[in-house]
């Protein structure tokens, strides 16, 4: 499982041109799922990100978690995490979940992360997403599973 987080202090996701969901501070999380992954793996990766201290505190340091700040998260499904470039011009995305396996690790991530107290949104697995972030910092961390 891998993860990419943006703090931001705003984000949302359209499909079809309507807003199927919006943060304000929090994070938008790129969710990737490989082939291996499980619940566990999504419970792990959940609160890892409810831990992680990357909100500056009154000293401005990175010091408080998403739950400190009182932010939210926005999942969304990402499976080009798992793009292989190692060949040619164009990705291979063999290395992803395939969707049966991935959407349900999807939304047990979801759930998982809610479970910390942290509101938490996501994005439509499967669907063509405009997802805008606007990310603060910027910061941006890499979280494998």
């Amino acid at each position: 499982m891998k993860a990419i987080l943006q703090r931001v202090s705003r984000g949302s996701v359209r499909v079809e041109g309507e807003i199927l969901a919006e943060i304000s501070t929090g994070l938008v999380i790129l969710l990737g799922i490989g082939p291996q992954d499980g619940e566990s793996n999504a419970r792990d990766l959940a609160e890892r990100v409810a831990k992680l201290r990357i909100f500056p505190d009154e000293d401005q340091k990175m010091n408080l978690s998403v739950r400190d700040v009182g932010g939210e998260a926005l999942v969304i499904p990402q499976f080009t995490l798992y793009a292989d470039t190692s060949k040619g011009n164009r990705p291979s995305f063999t290395g992803a979940a395939p969707p049966d396996l991935a959407s349900p690790l999807v939304d047990h991530f979801v759930r998982e992360l809610s479970s910390w107290e942290i509101p938490t949104q996501s994005g439509q697995f499967g669907a063509h997403m405009l997802v805008e972030i606007w990310n603060d910092g910027p910061v941006t961390i890499s979280l494998e599973n």
